[in-house]
């Protein structure tokens, strides 16, 4: 073998040899974030290899939840594998509720009825909005589910809107619809949705 034939075996090989050990882990995981189809949520980007905790942590619009959800000790759950589809109140959603009833609920003595609502809000499985539309359109106009606080809420469409109504007949409207996650979906609602 002559000299130009070793070196061209040689960058083969050092070629080869690059392309198979691929770019490292950290470049993969930026990549591969920046790739994401993300939803932007309370000025933060929602990634779908995040689990429901680890978003709406970043979301400004979504404090209040947050803040509730580690006085329900309900974190774990929501960081758990799932899937779950979380109807998710904004801050502006707690601000309607009667004047003193977050503070009330976020005290330690009422965590039980705080793990209530905010279970009320949470459905096993993953539903995406064209899997709530198709199932309103499919049962007449209305669509309940069970929560994972075992009460049910009620899909229906008012025009082109997904509207939740609760066991008070109080409604709630879905104002930004499929936002993924690893461990299931949340659609962000404008109202705090109430149990019986």
């Amino acid at each position: 073998m002559n000299f130009k034939n070793i070196l061209r075996v040689s960058m083969l090989f050092a070629a080869i040899t690059l392309v198979s050990c691929g770019p490292s882990k950290s470049m993969e995981g930026d990549k591969m974030m920046n790739d994401e189809k993300t939803v932007m949520v309370g000025g933060a980007a929602m990634y779908p290899s995040k689990n429901i905790v680890e978003n709406a942590v970043n979301s400004k619009d979504h404090t209040t939840l947050v803040a509730a959800v580690k006085a329900a000790d309900l974190v774990s759950t929501l960081q758990g594998e799932g899937p779950f589809t979380v109807f998710a109140p904004t801050n502006a959603a707690f601000d309607k509720l009667p004047a003193g009833t977050v503070e009330t609920l976020l005290k330690p003595e009422n965590k039980s009825a705080l793990q209530g609502v905010l279970t009320y809000h949470v459905v096993a499985g993953n539903y995406s909005a064209k899997n709530i539309i198709d199932a309103i359109n499919m049962n007449n106009g209305a669509f309940t589910v069970t929560t994972v606080n075992g009460e049910k809420l009620t899909a229906s469409l008012r025009g082109n809107k997904v509207i939740i109504t609760d066991a008070k007949g109080g409604t709630s409207t879905v104002t930004i619809a499929d936002v993924n996650q690893s461990n299931g979906v949340i659609h962000v609602v404008d109202t705090v949705l109430l149990p019986a």
